[in-house]
């Protein structure tokens, strides 16, 4: 199943597989096949022991954290007709237990529950700043690390960050693994023909692009966890528990993040289902060389996935 996330309809938002398992797959036959299906992540589910499990791969490795492809498993969960509308479960993944919920009204609705990860203040390096003055001429006004590899830049409003040309082929060696440039959305702001006045009635705050070359991703569309990450900053700003996002990319979209318990955010989204259908692949016998076999129930593969679950 392919959904476009984060997005109200077809040729915007994030595309994600996601691929529903019917028993434990290998690290190696998942990373073959997200590699075959090109998406920025690709979705995997098992259901073991009463229990969710979720694993997220690019093209070229397997990640921590993916945000628009939980809201996309969440989503075809759904359509699968194996969660209703209003329902919730926890998906157990290596980030932990993300609880996920469908919208009482719709199944293209939903939403997740991430972790916000921590920035922390940091001095931007020059050839960033030198890039920026370059591209956009003028520099970050501030710069965060993070918890997720990520760093984060914070330009000023008036900065034409949505038709800037993208950075991912001249990124510095250290932000490879995920560079967040954000700006606040004001009247200064250069005007976007994608981009709405409102989303689900509310405005918009800011807006962000993330480039992430080192995970195989030259631009992210639109990504869950840089929103997770970026909106607590936004809404210690703004001064309230709420905050408006949109990603100003070439498949543009936009995250509703409300504050959750202590370090978690809720994002709330909506997918478009691109395309439905059987995959003639399967890990049975798929093993590269060298690699055991997936054909008993319980094999190597197992092991990986087990390590999800509580005390695994």
């Amino acid at each position: 199943m392919l959904i476009e996330a984060f997005s109200e309809g077809p040729g915007c938002g994030n595309g994600a597989a996601v691929v529903l398992l019917t028993q434990p797959a290998s690290t190696a036959w998942m990373q073959r096949l997200a590699g075959s299906l090109k998406q920025s992540e690709t979705a995997f589910l098992l259901q073991q022991q009463n229990q969710w499990l979720l694993r997220w791969f690019t093209p070229s490795c397997e990640v921590p954290l993916c945000g628009h492809a939980t809201l996309a498993s969440l989503l075809a969960l759904g359509h699968w007709e194996l969660l209703q509308p209003g329902d919730s479960l926890e998906l157990w993944t290596r980030s932990g237990a993300l609880t996920v919920s469908l919208d009482p009204s719709s199944r293209r609705r939903g939403s997740i529950v991430l972790p916000s990860g921590t920035l922390r203040a940091a001095p931007a390096p020059e050839a960033l700043q030198a890039l920026l003055v370059q591209r956009l001429g003028s520099a970050a006004e501030a710069f965060w690390s993070s918890s997720l590899a990520y760093s984060v830049a914070l330009l000023a409003a008036e900065a034409e960050l949505a038709t800037m040309a993208s950075l991912a082929a001249v990124l510095p060696l250290e932000l490879r693994s995920g560079l967040v440039l954000m700006q606040p959305i004001a009247d200064t702001t250069p005007a976007a023909a994608s981009r709405p006045q409102q989303l689900a009635g509310l405005p918009l705050d800011y807006q962000l692009r993330f480039f992430a070359p080192g995970l195989g991703i030259d631009e992210d569309p639109v990504t869950g966890s840089a929103h997770a990450l970026v909106a607590p900053w936004w809404q210690q700003r703004l001064g309230r528990n709420w905050v408006v996002g949109w990603q100003c990319s070439d498949r543009p979209g936009g995250v509703v993040s409300r504050a959750a318990s202590s370090g978690m955010i809720r994002l709330f989204g909506s997918g478009h289902l691109l395309w439905d259908g059987t995959l003639l692949t399967a890990p049975h016998g798929s093993a590269a060389a060298g690699e055991p076999s997936c054909d008993l129930p319980l094999c190597d593969a197992s092991a990986s996935w087990r390590s999800l679950l509580p005390g695994g």
